[in-house]
């Protein structure tokens, strides 16, 4: 009977958008306005031209030459051994999806960050009745698994928002002598996140390159360097084997 209700809806409207912290909400009242998403193609954007993270989704990097500067990206980053996890709570990283942190991109735009993801990574978003922010429900291509997703915010865990790099791991690697404000950044940053299918977000936990890559290959070098992008703009080491797992996938 659900499936029949959302084919009805389908297709009156075709629609796009994601997050999963709202799991339990259902859709909202035929009021819900429709808005497309303009930017960006449907399958991402390369991440060496996405230095900020506000471009939508991740696509493969494909060329030589776009291979060797990705290549020259990730030597650049330094490597340690990972520290202990003492101490580690989410809640050393702000509130989940704060919209007042410091000098990120949409920081303090009046929308919180789980729904700016999935604004910048969905297709012809539809908001809550009344609103700019909230999303109910959009299309979505997710590039860990290659699938096209038809969201709904009552279905919200089948999408969630990755920290690229987790937050676990930027502890263990030195964020735990960071200041509040420093790790409500990278716990914020659009550059450290992307809208992916629940199932990978929940297999991948606070793994880094050596021991979980996306199942899909030719994402791989891709994903290196958006966690190389975190790892240098916070000045956070990764692991050795980390770091030789992130260069053979752009080898």
């Amino acid at each position: 009977m659900r499936k029949a209700i959302v084919g009805m809806i389908m297709a009156v409207v075709v629609v796009s958008g994601c997050a999963p912290l709202d799991a339990g909400i259902g859709v909202d009242s035929p009021g819900d306005r429709v808005k497309q998403s303009g930017e960006g193609e449907a399958t991402g954007t390369n991440p060496l031209d996405n230095p900020d993270g506000t471009k939508p989704g991740l696509a493969a990097i494909t060329s030589a030459e776009d291979r060797a500067a990705a290549r020259e990206l990730i030597e650049k980053v330094a490597t340690k051994g990972r520290g202990p996890k003492t101490g580690y709570d989410r809640d050393e990283f702000g509130y989940a999806w704060a919209d007042n942190a410091d000098d990120i991109p949409y920081a303090r735009n009046g929308c919180d960050t789980r729904n700016d993801i999935l604004q910048r990574d969905g297709q012809e978003l539809k908001y809550r009745d009344g609103s700019d922010c909230v999303v109910v429900e959009m299309t979505i291509f997710d590039p860990y698994t290659e699938k096209t997703v038809e969201w709904l915010k009552a279905d919200a865990s089948e999408i969630q928002i990755d920290h690229i790099m987790p937050l676990s791991y930027d502890w263990q690697m030195g964020a735990s002598r960071w200041t509040d404000a420093k790790r409500k950044q990278i716990s914020n940053d659009p550059l450290n996140l992307l809208a992916v299918d629940g199932s990978m977000n929940s297999s991948k936990g606070d793994s880094g390159p050596a021991s979980w890559l996306p199942p899909i290959r030719k994402i791989r070098c891709s994903y290196a360097v958006r966690f190389a992008q975190v790892a240098l703009k916070y000045d956070l080491p990764v692991t050795a084997p980390d770091k030789a797992t992130m260069l053979d996938q752009c080898a």
